[in-house]
């Protein structure tokens, strides 16, 4: 299996834009806490979690190839399990989630960018200033950070309740403050 070190300079490779390298390491950060909390491998899940969007500089344009083009890139390029891979491509929403980590990495994906938000409106502009409480109420502000699409962050049930995904996550990614700039 890829080592977190290879991951990460196979990433900074393929993606040029500083937050969206943020992004990953905050889904990873996230992949890793929920993985503990659910029993999976931490360090496989959070190597989905860093690598999952790995092919958006390239796809952008094309969305419907967003996860495909990571699968053709890790394939050539990293040592991940089918099930990984698998994960990587389904994150995007056009295959079944089957696995609990596609699951977890398909509601975390969406779920880090409003953490991210919240942060940023948030007075002390910390997410260690954040707790679940008022990230559940920038949730069910429908304005706030539209592009985190609400329904996905809520398939999250079909394993966890809503509360404690987004304290798990948060807890996570507050495990990397510094590395988010956060």
């Amino acid at each position: 299996m890829t080592e977190r070190s290879e991951a990460l300079a196979l990433l900074k490779k393929h993606l040029k834009t500083k937050n969206l390298v943020k992004h990953c390491l905050a889904v990873e950060a996230a992949m890793k806490a929920l993985a503990e909390e659910l029993g999976g491998d931490p360090d496989r899940w959070a190597l989905a979690g860093l690598l999952h969007d790995i092919d958006y500089d390239r796809t952008m344009e094309t969305p419907d190839k967003h996860g495909l083009v990571a699968e053709e890139i890790l394939k050539a390029e990293a040592d991940l399990d089918e099930e990984m891979l698998y994960a990587i491509k389904a994150h995007p929403g056009k295959l079944p989630r089957e696995s609990l980590m596609d699951k977890a990495l398909y509601a975390a994906d969406p779920l880090t960018g409003l953490i991210v938000a919240a942060a940023l409106m948030h007075p002390d502009k910390k997410i260690g200033a954040l707790d679940g409480e008022f990230i559940m109420r920038r949730f069910n502000e429908k304005s706030f950070a539209r592009g985190a699409n609400r329904e996905i962050i809520r398939s999250c049930e079909s394993f966890m309740p809503l509360e404690e995904f987004i304290d798990v996550v948060l807890d996570g990614m507050k495990g990397i403050s510094s590395e988010l700039g956060l």
